[in-house]
């Protein structure tokens, strides 16, 4: 398998991630989304990272797709439960921090614009997007060691690569950290594990 994406994308990081944690072996390439005729187009029409180019030849974007077809191929080490309603709640988890970084992305793209062209008001919105799923994040995990139930999961990853990202961008000079302290703790004790270390954003 090969893996196209960039080491800074937090969508590239949860499937890092997740290959690590599974040892499944998987080629990284780096590829360069910005041209528009960026190489990774001919592997994903829509000209977004990561995608997965399995040994067939078959293609498979979009990061919760790609980890759903890991799951299943290496099913004896389980990020995502098998119960339904503990699948479900993992993948709200996840879908929240993908949520929390397409708001997070939407900020950076419009501050890399002139400043004459920028809006204010769309900057707002996603800013009041992000603002409130991370405060979402933080109620919602509460005390607790682990997003989900009593063990590690995906959607640990998910939030981890969501507040990895975070703390590397500052999208709209957002500090998360002294805000939230059972998230800092929670990242912190994530970024231990060896599949977050090799994969912090640079």
């Amino acid at each position: 398998m090969k893996l196209l994406g960039t080491p800074a994308s937090p969508y590239t990081r949860k499937v890092r991630v997740a290959l690590a944690e599974k040892r499944l072996p998987c080629e990284f390439v780096t590829v360069d989304v910005a041209p528009a005729d960026s190489a990774v187009n001919a592997y994903n029409p829509l000209g977004k990272v990561p995608a997965l180019v399995l040994d067939d030849g078959t293609v498979l974007f979009d990061s919760r797709v790609i980890v759903e077809y890991l799951e299943i191929l290496a099913p004896e080490v389980r990020l995502i439960p098998e119960d339904g309603r503990g699948r479900v709640a993992v993948r709200r988890w996840e879908a929240l921090a993908d949520g929390a970084l397409d708001a997070g992305v939407l900020i950076r793209y419009e501050s890399l614009r002139p400043e004459r062209e920028q809006s204010a008001a769309w900057l707002d919105k996603q800013k009041g997007k992000l603002e409130r799923a991370l405060e979402t994040m933080a109620r919602e995990l509460g005390e607790r060691s682990w997003c989900h139930g009593e063990r590690y999961s995906l959607a640990d990853i998910a939030v981890g690569c969501c507040l990895g990202w975070v703390e590397f961008r500052k999208p709209a000079g957002i500090e998360w950290r002294g805000r939230y302290p059972n998230l800092a703790r929670l990242y912190d004790r994530l970024s231990e594990r060896a599949a977050f270390a090799e994969t912090a954003p640079r």
